[in-house]
């Protein structure tokens, strides 16, 4: 067990993000040599392999419950005798088992060789009750100063704990010390309680360099300094805060239950005097996160024998099942669906617009399984989502800060409330025809010319969006803390659409806005950050926005004076398992009270009276279960990206045409000061990835793929069409020259295989047409790329909004009234229209009058507004627009040409002290 480990699995176990994955991996490989070995015969070179494989695995699988030391036991013993073909079929039993998780529900899987055969329903131990689909199965961590003989013992105590009545089923994994603690929660995603016992000690047996590196990068290295049981609470609840956490104390227990050491324990027991209340405990914590308030009564509603007479004919499904010509409807959605319909909030199933019952309870789950103070359920998308926000926080005038290529719903939501947009670029990736994100320093500059101008007090919010379409994650607490240093009331909108499932990951965790929030809370409770403040105000004073050296200056704020106000919108239906539109908006304001009566009336106006139930419920159950599996999901999804994108770049044929974007290419290196390249670097290790984490000012999501297809000829639209015609393969977002691979829970291997012959056979088939197609096709070929990856447009900043739009035209911030362009645009009269191509567009782009966008202009890609309402239009953005190959364009009819303000218009707009 001591036995150093070999590069192979150390390279694999430190690469990246899911631990557990590097294990599955390694028994598949014994799986392999073992069929080999069966094939062969003796082999002296693979049973060496095998040995290795499995010195390997060993300190790993006493992590984990499944196989088990007697297995293991059996299939050495088998190695020992040459048994080969009983070898193989124990190993390949294994692996298999572990891959399709059968040892959750199948008896079988846990039986040894000759028992097999016997096995009958649930009598074999260990897993007893174990049967296909009953009980859902987990393990339950025990930490204590045991020797290791009596762990058998222990574990059988637990077993004879079980009832038939019980809901759930779990096997205890037992470890003697702080690190293999550790270890066992980021290896093996069973794991969903722990059990401390005072007075393990700190250090792991297993003399393992490379797994002192991963438990490095959560442990704090002052744990060993106080109680030990206390602090692996406190780092288990960081590492996964989704554990239920118990602690067993010879001492006085009264005065531990009472101690700050357990805040984060879930009961504490004295001694081991209560096995049974132990057995309970733990079996009631996990159906605390296992219930669904609504989505539970709601399943009841379907049960009973309603009469409805109310406004929803498909309710209870008469008017479908009993139709003569709509019956296929019911066939194809099943009878539960309309069972479950109703437009009532009687009957258990409340009311989204006013919760008092189920509907509350579940939005409390969720805010608490999302790092959050409070959740709020919304049926009709994160668009709506983001002006439920918007109108919530900003009044007519204000100032919002606002990323320019940010979701479309953030402009709309501006118009809606009628705050002032300041505008600010995030930096371009011209070369993909797209923009990266928001950096901290032109936030910075906006603000500080706010300040030296007298209207920071306008400035109300703050909206960033993390992470991007393209992966873009910000350094969420270096973000707000600097914010804060200019603005201590700032209220912060991180729309994460695409990113609810990093809660779930511990390592992209810390990089969400609740994650944010967490350490923001703990850093300005601690002595040591007002030491660090103290310092920082000697050294710099006052912030004085003259003072341009701040804009390079790390700036920390006066922790009196900061109100933490976060906001925090997530597409749950992108990233976790509900129905489409489900989406959530949780928040941590410091002054809610002051908020929540606008909330709510924001809330009101932008909810249906009749939301969706199925959609709630699958937002209950979204939750469940990525409280419950989600570290287990998101880390293999997250593997998965790496490996689909070690597959692609590292093909011999496929990297002739197509590419995974690293991080190098997609973040500039003023961003990346831990100097990471890429996911894939042969000795790269989880610290690396870690330590980008920690400093970064961006860091590349791996699960959302950038791959490069201008080499292959195509632009992104060509080759979305041909992988959705040609092989069923579906892409949403796409670019100039590349398509955006979304990986999530949903993804399997077969997909990437799916996506990988995909590639390949295209790959083939333009080595084909090119080898077939002579010196003027190799031309013509190399003549579209070049277009394609060479000579792609300027990417257009945001220019200014016309001076009649804005309060004061000689100040340096750039803000404007987008609401009264928007509305001046609806009355046709008060616009004209120019041909893209028209010679006044230059002239007048020339020598004036300006010209003045009348409405939003959004092309798709890149899918951001090159043109909002008021804006005034540059060169580089006529420049842009008729470089455009797209067909794609929101606002713009090619026919009729820009929409624009009249200069009449603006004129008298200017002067006729409508505004305000």
């Amino acid at each position: 067990m001591n036995a150093p480990m070999t590069s192979g699995t150390t390279q694999t176990l430190m690469q990246y993000f899911a631990a557990s994955e590097a294990r599955i991996d390694q028994w598949r490989t014994l799986s392999r040599l073992a069929r080999a070995l069966d094939g062969r015969g003796s082999d002296a070179g693979a049973v060496v392999e095998i040995q290795r494989c499995l010195r390997e695995l060993a300190p790993i699988e006493c992590l984990n419950a499944y196989p088990g030391q007697a297995l293991l036991d059996q299939l050495n013993d088998r190695l020992k005798r040459g048994e080969w073909a009983a070898f193989h079929r124990m190993a390949a039993r294994i692996s298999a088992a572990l891959q399709t998780n059968a040892y959750r529900e199948d008896s079988a899987a846990w039986a040894l060789d000759d028992e097999v055969e016997a096995v009958m329903g649930d009598v074999l131990p260990p897993a007893q009750g174990l049967s296909s689909g009953r009980r859902p199965y987990f393990e339950v961590l025990v930490v204590a100063a045991m020797d290791r003989s009596h762990w058998t013992s222990l574990k059988e105590t637990f077993r004879r704990l079980r009832r038939p009545e019980d809901e759930f089923i779990y096997e205890i994994v037992a470890v003697d010390s702080f690190e293999d603690a550790v270890l066992a929660a980021n290896f093996n995603y069973n794991v969903q309680a722990v059990l401390v016992s005072e007075g393990f000690i700190f250090d792991s047996q297993q003399d393992i360099p490379v797994l002192r590196e991963l438990i490095a990068q959560f442990v704090p290295e002052d744990a060993q300094d106080g109680d030990l049981g206390g602090a692996l609470a406190g780092v288990l609840s960081h590492l996964r805060p989704e554990l239920d956490i118990y602690l067993t104390t010879d001492r006085d227990p009264a005065a531990v239950a009472g101690s700050d050491e357990v805040a984060g324990v879930r009961r504490v027991f004295y001694g081991p005097e209560e096995p049974m209340e132990m057995h309970l405990s733990i079996l009631g914590g996990i159906k605390d996160r296992y219930r669904t308030p609504y989505f539970d009564n709601l399943k009841k509603y379907a049960a009973r024998p309603i009469g409805t007479f109310h406004a929803l004919p498909v309710a209870r499904g008469k008017s479908i099942f009993k139709s003569n010509w709509i019956r296929d409807m019911g066939e194809f959605y099943g009878t539960n669906l309309f069972l479950a319909e109703s437009s009532a909030t009687t009957g258990g199933l409340d009311s989204l617009l006013d919760p008092t019952g189920n509907i509350k309870d579940a939005q409390e789950l969720a805010a608490r399984a999302l790092g959050a103070d409070r959740a709020f359920f919304v049926t009709n998308g994160t668009s709506t989502s983001n002006k439920i926000v918007h109108q919530a926080i900003l009044t007519p005038g204000d100032i919002v800060l606002i990323d320019r290529d940010c979701h479309k719903s953030h402009h709309y939501g501006a118009v809606m409330c009628g705050a002032q947009p300041l505008y600010i670029d995030a930096f371009p990736l011209t070369q993909y025809s797209m923009y990266g994100s928001l950096g901290i320093r032109p936030i910075k500059q906006a603000l500080l010319t706010l300040k030296a101008e007298g209207r920071l007090d306008k400035a109300k919010m703050l909206v960033l969006t993390n992470c991007t379409f393209d992966g873009h994650v910000a350094n969420v607490q270096q973000t707000m803390l600097e914010v804060l240093a200019i603005k201590p009331d700032m209220v912060f909108l991180w729309d994460e659409a695409w990113f609810g499932f990093a809660r779930f990951s511990p390592f992209l965790r810390r990089r969400t806005a609740m994650g944010g929030v967490a350490a923001l809370r703990k850093l300005f409770a601690s002595p040591a950050y007002r030491e660090q403040y103290a310092k920082f105000k000697a050294e710099v004073g006052e912030i004085d926005p003259a003072n341009q050296a701040l804009l390079d200056t790390r700036l920390w704020p006066d922790p009196d004076a900061v109100r933490l106000r976060v906001y925090e919108t997530d597409s749950v239906h992108k990233s976790m398992s509900a129905l489409r539109q489900g989406s959530i908006v949780i928040c941590s304001d410091q002054d809610w009270p002051k908020v929540e009566g606008p909330f709510k009336e924001a809330f009101y106006a932008h909810t249906s009276t009749s939301p969706n139930l199925q959609i709630i419920a699958s937002l209950d159950l979204a939750r469940r279960q990525m409280e419950l599996e989600g570290f287990e999901l998101v880390g293999k999804a997250t593997q998965l990206a790496i490996e689909i994108r070690r597959e692609i770049n590292h093909h011999p044929l496929i990297s002739k045409y197509f590419r995974c974007a690293t991080p190098a290419e997609m973040i500039p290196a003023e961003y990346r000061k831990s100097g990471i390249e890429d996911f894939v670097v042969p000795g790269q290790t989880i610290a690396d990835i870690s330590r980008a984490l920690n400093q970064d000012e961006f860091f590349l999501d791996p699960s959302r793929i950038t791959l490069l297809c201008g080499n292959a000829g195509f632009d992104g639209t060509q080759f979305k069409a041909l992988l959705s015609s040609d092989h069923d393969i579906q892409i949403n977002k796409t670019s100039r020259n590349s398509v955006l691979v979304q990986i999530n829970i949903n993804n399997t291997r077969s997909d990437m295989a799916h996506l990988i012959k995909a590639l390949a056979d295209i790959s083939r088939d333009i080595d084909r047409r090119l080898a077939g197609g002579g010196e003027g096709a190799r031309k013509a070929f190399d003549a579209r790329v070049k277009d394609l990856v060479e000579n792609v447009p300027d990417l257009p900043d945001f220019s200014r909004f016309h001076d009649a739009f804005r309060d004061d035209p000689a100040s340096k911030s750039c803000e404007g009234h987008m609401r009264e362009a928007y509305y001046l645009a609806f009355d046709d009269a008060n616009c004209e229209y120019l041909g893209l191509n028209d010679p006044q567009v230059d002239e007048r782009l020339k020598n004036g009058p300006d010209l003045v966008s009348a409405k939003f202009v959004i092309p798709y890609p890149p899918g951001f507004p090159i043109m909002v309402p008021g804006q005034v239009i540059s060169q580089e953005i006529i420049t842009f627009m008729r470089k455009l190959d797209v067909k794609e364009i929101h606002g713009f009819n090619a026919a009729r040409g820009l929409q624009l303000l009249r200069p009449d218009v603006l004129e008298a707009h200017a002067s006729g002290g409508k505004r305000r």
